[in-house]
C-alpha cells in the first residue's frame, strides 16, 4: 500500500476491474479514457462538454469508454467510478447508463456514501463484486472471455520484460496473427493495440503518488520513448504526465484483491 494521510481525504483503490479515485480533476483538456466512467460531484456540480460540443451540467455525469470528453467542476475535487470494459458482457453498460440517467441523485448519493465508508474504514484486498455493491447496490455481470483471450490480457497486463505483442500473444494461442486479432476484437470490443496502449497508460495510476524518475517509469512501463509517453497520457488523461503525479502527492493509493481462476485475465496485474 502507498499510503500518504495528511488529511486531504484523497485517496484511490485500484482493482484490475476498476478504479474508484476521489482526488483533484485538474484543469485537463480534452479526454479520451479508455474505461467506463461514472463521475459524482462531492460539491456543485459538473460541466460535461461530450465529443460532439453538447454541454451538459449535472452532480454526476456518465461517460462510455473511448469516448472524447472535457469535464469540469464547481469544486476541486472529484470522485471517480472507472470500470473497465472487457470485465462486463456486451450490453451492460448501456444498461447501467440508462440506470444511472433514471436516478443519478440516489447514485450519486450512495458513490458518495462509498467513498465516507471507506475514508472511515480504508483496507487492501477490497473485490470488484464488493466495490459495485457499494458504489452500485449489486456487482456488474462477469464477461466469460475466450481463455485464448484471457491469457493474451494477463500477457499484456504484465509489465515486466519485453512488452507483449500481437505475434506472441498469437503463437501462445496456436493462431495465426490475423486470426488472433479478430478474436480478441470479437472478445474485449476493441482492437489489441488500442487495447494494450489503455492499459499501459492504466498502469501508471499505480505509482501516481511516487517520487519517481518518469523517463524511467515510461521505459518500465513499456513506452518506447519519453515522447510517446507524454502524448499518450495526455490523449488519455487530458493532463501531463508531470501534473498527475504533481497533484496526486497526498493520495492515498490501495489495491483490491485479485480474481483466483488461474486464467483470469486480471491475475498478473503488477501491484
Amino acid at each position: 500500500m502507498s499510503n500518504r494521510t495528511n488529511g486531504s481525504g484523497h485517496l484511490m483503490l485500484i482493482t484490475p476491474e476498476r478504479v474508484f479515485y476521489v482526488g483533484l480533476l485538474g484543469r485537463p483538456r480534452q479526454r479520451c479514457s479508455g474505461a467506463f466512467h461514472v463521475y459524482v460531484a462531492i460539491e456543485g456540480a459538473f460541466h460535461h462538454v461530450a465529443e460532439d460540443g453538447r454541454e451538459t451540467s449535472g452532480e454526476l455525469v456518465v461517460v462510455q469508454p473511448n469516448v472524447r470528453h472535457t469535464i469540469t467542476s464547481d469544486y476541486r475535487s472529484v470522485i471517480c467510478f472507472m470500470i473497465e470494459p472487457e470485465s462486463v458482457p456486451d450490453g451492460a453498460f448501456e444498461a447501467l447508463a440508462r440506470r444511472l440517467a433514471e436516478q443519478g441523485e440516489l447514485f450519486a448519493r450512495r458513490i458518495r456514501a462509498a467513498y465516507a465508508r471507506f475514508l472511515e474504514q480504508p483496507r487492501e484486498g477490497i473485490t470488484s463484486a464488493e466495490l459495485d455493491g457499494m458504489c452500485l447496490g449489486e456487482p456488474l455481470p462477469q464477461r466469460a472471455l475466450d481463455p485464448r483471450v484471457a491469457r493474451a490480457i494477463a500477457q499484456i497486463m504484465r509489465f515486466s520484460g519485453e512488452p507483449a505483442t500481437a505475434e506472441a500473444c498469437a503463437t501462445e494461442a496456436g493462431l495465426s496473427a490475423s486470426r488472433f486479432l479478430h478474436l480478441f476484437k470479437q472478445e474485449t470490443g476493441i482492437s489489441f493495440r488500442a487495447f494494450r496502449a489503455w492499459k499501459r497508460a492504466r498502469h501508471l495510476l499505480h505509482f501516481a503518488n511516487q517520487d519517481l524518475n518518469l523517463a524511467h517509469l515510461a521505459q518500465d512501463i513499456g513506452y518506447p520513448d519519453s515522447t510517446h509517453f507524454s502524448h499518450s497520457i495526455r490523449r488519455f488523461y487530458g493532463l501531463k504526465p508531470r501534473a498527475i503525479f504533481s497533484g496526486s502527492r497526498d493520495l492515498a493509493i490501495y489495491r483490491g484483491r485479485q480474481p483466483a481462476q488461474p486464467d483470469s485475465a486480471w491475475t498478473q496485474e503488477a501491484s
